[in-house]
């Protein structure tokens, strides 16, 4: 839906997406740089452990594209000062925000959750 290309098909499921790569690995046990953690997909939707970041140059239109290809983010984007962004789920149930930086690139960034403007 994101209009990447697959490079390998699985273990790991490479994409070609934009000018980088994205890896999927599909779980598993304890590697040797992992020892004792076994990676699996998240089983409740309000928590998270991890999520992935891609940053888009235009988020509204990445956000109009991929929301007609099927894609179900969580809202719109929103305006945080530093940035414009939103949150999507794979079909596995992992995080993914979508962002644009805005303030960034110019020293403004995001105030704490809460904080009045």
């Amino acid at each position: 839906m994101l209009g990447g290309e697959i490079a390998l098909d699985e273990n790991p499921c490479i994409v070609k997406l934009a000018n980088s790569w994205i890896i999927m690995n599909p779980g598993g046990g304890p590697t040797p740089d992992k020892p004792d953690v076994t990676p699996q997909p998240p089983t409740e939707p309000h928590t998270v452990s991890s999520f992935m970041n891609i940053r888009v140059a235009d988020i509204e239109a990445c956000y109009a594209d991929w929301s007609a290809k099927g894609v179900q983010f969580l809202t719109p984007p929103i305006d945080r000062r530093a940035e414009l962004r939103c949150y999507m789920r794979d079909p596995d149930g992992y995080l993914i925000e979508v962002g644009q930086a805005t303030g960034m690139p110019e020293g403004i960034f995001a105030r704490p959750n809460g904080e009045p403007e």
